[in-house]
């Protein structure tokens, strides 16, 4: 597995968000909470892209990419509120968390505090979805209590994906020498196995229904047990990605991927049939990393795909 960070070498972090952003799919409301965003060159976030093919998108609007042609991501994450449950769709970088990634060490956002003065009280969530372990999507799942790490949201239940955890459970997924490979082992040992011995996990394996209108779908090759989210209600229904898809500009270059992508072709085939499915139905695609507008409709664009906003 290649060396990489997720904050580039040149990557800024921007102005940290605290409004919420949302979304209504029938009964189900869906909720963005910005833990902090960030620009990049296109390059140093997919190998294969170009900056010409990136600048060249044309309906790529300002939401995903700067004036200085530099690519716009979020980290976030998304409160799901349905009739019965209240929801956690990964939980971001957290504080205080040892890290070896350049920029996402030891971060002191008010996260938690935006959460909770939005009217989400840690106590008050039903369920944390991990859509897959790497860090940026679960270090909130702890936080550090007198020297501690405690589960965030004691009353909710993780669930995560049977695989997902297998492989980064084992020795040799976790650590095979290099910083990559050593960030998720920091994860596992603060933010997955503190979880796991307070027994608060579930594992999970292919299409899990969370409660009637939620339910998690394989969508594997950036990680071992990759899932995303669908809902469904009403009629209307919505794809939360995960890091099935990065970022919109991989609707036009189906191929563009990261260079820690578990199986890299098998993430090509997994971003055509999700959006070639979303396009055919009208799902609302809701980016994980999608900074900005967020989410829209996916359009056939020839052999591949745009967004709508």
């Amino acid at each position: 597995m290649a060396e990489i960070s997720f904050a580039p070498s040149g990557a800024a972090v921007l102005e940290r968000a605290t409004a919420l952003q949302s979304w209504q799919i029938g009964e189900v409301k869906v909720s963005k909470l910005v833990e902090f965003a960030m620009s990049a060159a296109i390059e140093d976030i997919f190998a294969n892209a170009t900056s010409e093919a990136f600048r060249a998108i044309p309906w790529l609007q300002s939401d995903f990419r700067s004036p200085e042609g530099l690519a716009l991501m979020s980290i976030h994450a998304l409160i799901v509120e349905t009739p019965t449950r209240r929801i956690m769709v990964d939980t971001c970088v957290g504080n205080d968390k040892e890290r070896a990634s350049p920029g996402m060490e030891h971060l002191q956002t008010p996260f938690l505090a935006n959460l909770e003065a939005a009217g989400f009280a840690r106590e008050s969530f039903d369920v944390v979805l991990c859509t897959h372990l790497h860090f940026d999507h679960v270090g909130w799942n702890t936080m550090l209590v007198d020297g501690c790490w405690t589960p965030t949201f004691p009353k909710a239940r993780y669930l995560i994906n049977r695989t997902e955890y297998d492989y980064w459970e084992r020795d040799e997924g976790v650590y095979t020498g290099n910083d990559w490979a050593l960030v998720q082992r920091q994860t596992f040992a603060d933010s997955i196995r503190p979880v796991i011995d307070a027994g608060l996990v579930d594992l999970v394996e292919g299409i899990h229904q969370v409660c009637d209108e939620v339910s998690l779908v394989p969508t594997i090759g950036h990680s071992a047990g990759h899932v995303s989210i669908r809902i469904r209600s009403g009629g209307k229904e919505a794809l939360i990605t995960g890091d099935m898809a990065h970022h919109p500009s991989q609707l036009a270059y189906l191929e563009w991927g990261m260079p820690i992508d578990h199986d890299a072709e098998q993430a090509i085939r997994t971003r055509q049939a999700v959006f070639a499915d979303a396009a055919e139905r009208d799902v609302l695609m809701i980016g994980t990393h999608w900074p900005g507008a967020t989410a829209g409709r996916i359009i056939r664009d020839g052999t591949v795909f745009r967004l709508e906003i």
